[in-house]
C-alpha cells in the first residue's frame, strides 16, 4: 500500500480484505476470567492472515487507536487480540476481593520537619517497597491545578485534529517529542488499546517550541514539579534502605526523565485486549498521574489488585533497575491496565532512569555494596541501562525474565 495511505483508505483496506479480517469466534468452553468477569471469546485468525500487512495498514493511518474508535468499529481488529489470555498464569489468578489495598502514604507529615513524622514516612516507604513495589502518595506538594492541567493538556492533544497530531507521528525514540500508537507494534505479540505522546525531558529537554502548544505550558510546569518530587522520593527510598538520603541521587539514577501521555479510548471488546499488557518497568522509578476512570492493576501475592484513583494522588512504582541495586530487597512488580468500554482514560507516566543515549557515557549499576554481606551476597552482576533495556525488550517487557538474565 502506498505510504500516502490516509485514514479512510486504510480502514477501507481492512474492510476489503474480508478473508483476513473475517470475524470468526467461538466461546472457549465457557471458560471465565475472573479478572474480567466475562466469558472469554477467542477470535481465530484465518490461516492466510497477513499480520504484517495489517500492522502496516494500521500504522500508516497515523491515527492510532483513537482513529479506530472514531471510525465506529464494533469489533476490534485481530492485531489487538491477546490470544494468550487463557494461557497466561497472571490472568488465571484470583481477582482481589477488596481486602488488600495498595498503600497510600501521606507526605504532608514531612512538611513539619518533625523527626518522628519523618521516620514514620520512611518506615511506610520501606514497607511499601519491600512488600508491594507500588504505593500512592498524597499531599506530595504538586498543586491539584497542575495535575488537572496536565491531564487536560494530554487529552486535548489526543483529541485534536488528526492532521495536527500526525505531524509528530514517529517510531524514532531518539526524538525529543513523538506521538505513536504501540511503540512495540511490530514485535509485540499483540497490540494494546492505547495511543501515546512521548517527551524525552531530561537530561536534554525539548525546546518549548518543540512541545505542542496545546499542552506546552501544562507539560513544562508539571515536568518541573514531578522532577522535584522524584528527587524527594529517591531520598526517602535511600533512607528506607538505611543509606544517606542523597545516595540514590548521587548514583545519578534519576537524571533521565521520559514522560508519556497515554490516551485509552473506549474499547468495544475490552475482554479481548488490554490498555497496557502485563509488564514491569525497566527504570529506577515511575511516577504516574491518572484520571478517575481506573483500570490500573498490580500483581500482589498472586492477585491482580486494583490501584483505585485517589483525588490528587500520584502512583509510585519501583523499576527493575532499583531491584538490581537493592539486591532484591525492594521489588519491581508486574502491572497492567485493563481495556474498558468507558473512556477515554488519561494517564501521564514519568520514568526516571540514568542518563541514556545522546552521547552520555553509560554508567554501570549493580547491587549496592553497603547492602551486601556474607549472609546477603550479590544476586546480580553489574549492567548498564542500555544493556538492561535491550534484554528487557527482548523479553517482551517481562522484568522477571530480564532480571534472571543478569543473575549471578
Amino acid at each position: 500500500m502506498s505510504k500516502l495511505i490516509n485514514l479512510h483508505s486504510s480502514f477501507t483496506f481492512m474492510r476489503n480484505h474480508k478473508d483476513s479480517y473475517q470475524e470468526q469466534y467461538f466461546l472457549s468452553s465457557k471458560l471465565r476470567f475472573k479478572s474480567f468477569k466475562a466469558s472469554v471469546v477467542v477470535k481465530i485468525m484465518p490461516d492466510n492472515f497477513d499480520r504484517q500487512s495489517h500492522l502496516k495498514a494500521f500504522d500508516e493511518t497515523k491515527a492510532g487507536v483513537k482513529g479506530l474508535f472514531d471510525s465506529g468499529i464494533k469489533k476490534i481488529p485481530p492485531i489487538f487480540v491477546h490470544h494468550d489470555h487463557q494461557n497466561a498464569d497472571h490472568n488465571l489468578v484470583k481477582q482481589v476481593n477488596g481486602k488488600e489495598k495498595v498503600p497510600a502514604i501521606d507526605l504532608m507529615m514531612d512538611a513539619t520537619n518533625d523527626h518522628i513524622n519523618h521516620s514514620d514516612i520512611v518506615n511506610q516507604v520501606r514497607e511499601a517497597c519491600e512488600n508491594w513495589g507500588f504505593f500512592q502518595v498524597i499531599n506530595h506538594g504538586i498543586p491539584t491545578s497542575v495535575l488537572e492541567d496536565m491531564l487536560h493538556g494530554i487529552r486535548l492533544f489526543h483529541e485534536q485534529d488528526h492532521v495536527a497530531k500526525s505531524e509528530l507521528y514517529s517510531r524514532d525514540v531518539a526524538r525529543k517529542v513523538l506521538y505513536h500508537s504501540n511503540i512495540d507494534l511490530y514485535y509485540s505479540k499483540a497490540a494494546v488499546w492505547k495511543d501515546t505522546i512521548t517527551f524525552n525531558m531530561e537530561p536534554s529537554p525539548p525546546q518549548p517550541e518543540e512541545i505542542p502548544i496545546i499542552c506546552r505550558n501544562a507539560l513544562i510546569e508539571y515536568g518541573k514539579c514531578v522532577m522535584e518530587l522524584a528527587v524527594d522520593l529517591l531520598r526517602l527510598i535511600s533512607e528506607a534502605l538505611g543509606l544517606n538520603p542523597r545516595y540514590l541521587q548521587d548514583l545519578e539514577c534519576g537524571e533521565g526523565h521520559v514522560m508519556k501521555g497515554h490516551y485509552y479510548p473506549p474499547c468495544p471488546e475490552p475482554e479481548l485486549t488490554f490498555g497496557t499488557a502485563d509488564h514491569t518497568d525497566n527504570t529506577f522509578l515511575t511516577i504516574l498521574l491518572q484520571d478517575q476512570i481506573g483500570g490500573l492493576q498490580v500483581l500482589h501475592n498472586s492477585q491482580w489488585i486494583d490501584v483505585p484513583p485517589l483525588p490528587g494522588a500520584l502512583v509510585i512504582n519501583l523499576g527493575d533497575m532499583l531491584q538490581i541495586v537493592t539486591n532484591d530487597k525492594f521489588k519491581s512488580v508486574h502491572h497492567r491496565v485493563l481495556a474498558n468500554k468507558i473512556g477515554p482514560r488519561i494517564s501521564v507516566a514519568s520514568f526516571f532512569r540514568p542518563r541514556y543515549g545522546g552521547g552520555f557515557e553509560p554508567r554501570s549499576y549493580g547491587p549496592i555494596k553497603d547492602l551486601l554481606s556474607e549472609a546477603n551476597p550479590a544476586v546480580y552482576r553489574d549492567t548498564t541501562i542500555a544493556e538492561y533495556t535491550a534484554q528487557f525488550l527482548k523479553e517482551s517487557m517481562d522484568g522477571s525474565a530480564a532480571l534472571a538474565h543478569f543473575k549471578l
